[in-house]
């Protein structure tokens, strides 16, 4: 296959032989198809494809202008407003400009032909250009971007919220209101986040199925361990798959009693959804976050918590508890070991004491507690 045969290139999209109304707008629109085929061809999801499209249209629509006609410029004034009028924050707008990038790079390849077509079709010199570059973009300087205020819960505040969410399944009950059951399905929700370290939507789409034995914890019985299908997925990739091992006996007993004792009683049988509504949906992450929100606030702890705290506060805790880090990144399904950095915040209590393990062969083993009680 010659450069000119390339899926995408603009041999193959172009019209030939036909008179155009509106070349520039013809010519756009092959660019556009021609790049939907590049990426398909690279094996990625029609909804990423779909997103990228979209975000070329917006990028052309803000500058008035045909991607021939682009130049770095348009990208700093582009980022500038997204910045300023929309609010958008820098992990963003680094997204949007790296789907401008593609697109660029795609246009400015000479094996797809695009440069040659446009001075071809409006004359010598006028041709895509690179407009995407490490001076007018939004740099990644910091492995996190998210809010600074994002905490994992102190232990003290996840006993509190836990203790709460079973609480609201007994006043239920009393009150003999039909949401006792909600209730125990949203707490036993907020105990598997905590439990297996799992983000909301990875929580929302379990199965019943995927809970299976772990031969090294036979005490678990069938809730050993949790096949996650969901897990966070790569750009333009299918979600990633990870087995999460069962650590916590507190956790597997609340998860067996829901499914062998308060599942049941939601019916549809039929439904493999772990968390099922009332009416016989499946839970989605909107209802989660809700849900938590109002526990938060009826306890008056920060709204620095959120449901991805959980997840924060796994890793944390684990840590604490002496586990290897390297445990910790595979049940968390992190990649790099820099990533799982983001997530492990130890208590003052656990750092006081390994500095106190740290000072007792220096000042001797007396030391450290008689420094601690001037």
């Amino acid at each position: 296959m010659g450069a000119r045969d390339l899926t995408g290139c603009a041999q193959l999209e172009l019209v030939t032989g036909v008179r155009q109304l509106h070349p520039e707008d013809a010519m756009f629109e092959a660019m556009l198809r021609g790049f939907r085929a590049q990426q398909v061809a690279r094996g990625l999801r029609a909804e990423t494809v779909d997103g990228r499209e979209r975000l070329v249209r917006r990028f052309a629509e803000a500058t008035n202008e045909y991607p021939w006609n682009w130049g770095p410029g348009h990208v700093e004034e582009w980022a500038l407003s997204l910045v300023s009028e929309r609010h958008l924050s820098a992990s963003t707008v680094r997204g949007y400009q790296v789907d401008l990038r593609l697109f660029s790079e795609y246009l400015t390849d000479p094996r797809y032909g695009w440069g040659e077509a446009c001075e071809e079709a409006f004359g010598a010199g006028v041709h895509p250009v690179p407009v995407c570059h490490e001076w007018d973009t939004v740099a990644h300087l910091n492995g996190y971007e998210g809010s600074p205020e994002a905490r994992p819960f102190t232990r003290e505040e996840l006993q509190r919220f836990l203790d709460y969410a079973d609480d609201q399944v007994e006043r239920a009950a009393r009150a003999k209101r039909k949401g006792a059951l909600a209730a125990y399905r949203d707490a036993t929700i907020f105990k598997v986040m905590y439990g297996w370290g799992l983000r909301r939507t990875e929580t929302s789409k379990l199965d019943l199925t995927d809970w299976g034995r772990n031969p090294a914890a036979p005490e678990f019985g069938g809730y050993g361990a949790l096949s996650v299908r969901y897990g966070k997925a790569k750009r333009g990739q299918p979600p990633r798959r990870r087995n999460v091992l069962s650590l916590m006996g507190w956790a597997v007993e609340a998860v067996a009693d829901y499914v062998e004792n308060v599942r049941p009683r939601f019916g549809f049988e039929d439904n493999p959804a772990m968390w099922v509504t009332e009416r016989g949906g499946r839970v989605k992450p909107p209802e989660i976050n809700a849900r938590f929100v109002s526990y938060r606030d009826a306890l008056g702890l920060p709204a620095a918590l959120v449901p991805h705290s959980t997840r924060h506060s796994y890793a944390s805790h684990l840590t604490e508890d002496g586990l290897q880090r390297r445990f910790i990144q595979v049940q968390l399904g992190h990649e790099c070991d820099s990533t799982l950095a983001i997530y492990t915040h130890v208590s003052d209590d656990f750092m006081n004491a390994e500095l106190r393990k740290a000072l007792g062969p220096l000042f001797g083993d007396d030391e450290p507690k008689r420094r601690g009680q001037r």
